[in-house]
């Protein structure tokens, strides 16, 4: 995969204080294909099947929403809450506009714990970027699998 023109907009995007005061990238300094490309050999090296775990991330954020912003056990394997701030915000791509909507996830079995925003869904799902290293929303690959694991 190679820096198109696409990458290098989106990527210009991502720094400090243009979308968000804290970027997208956090303080890790490779370029965008180097981030997403490191994430998906992490994914395919830990057997994660996105599309699954992606499907379960919104079928919790909807049962969040749900609880109107108050804790709730899923299934009897995650404790969650769905938070949401006033406004917006675009994505670092320029293909869609997401409200601030946290949803923290809790597994019961093992007590790990994730945050996940609809942007970084969108961003994992459409664009395979967990974001930087150090960013306040990153999502780890195996965090992931840990919290999502039942």
């Amino acid at each position: 995969m190679k820096m198109t023109e696409d990458l290098k907009k989106a990527y210009e995007n991502m720094k400090r204080g243009v979308i968000t005061a804290d970027g997208f990238l956090g303080d890790d300094e490779r370029l965008l294909v180097d981030i997403i490309e490191s994430d998906e050999e992490k994914i395919r090296a830990l057997n994660i099947n996105l599309q699954d775990d992606l499907k379960k991330i919104r079928y919790l954020f909807e049962k969040g929403k749900e609880a109107f912003e108050e804790p709730v056990t899923i299934d009897n394997k995650w404790l969650i809450k769905v938070d949401e701030a006033r406004g917006h915000l675009p994505c670092p791509f320029e293909d869609g506009i997401f409200r601030k909507v946290n949803l923290r996830i809790k597994n019961l079995n093992n007590n790990e714990e994730l945050l996940i925003t609809e942007l970084s869904l969108h961003l994992i799902e459409k664009h395979h970027f967990f974001q930087g290293k150090g960013s306040a929303f990153r999502v780890e690959p195996e965090k992931l699998k840990k919290v999502l694991e039942e």
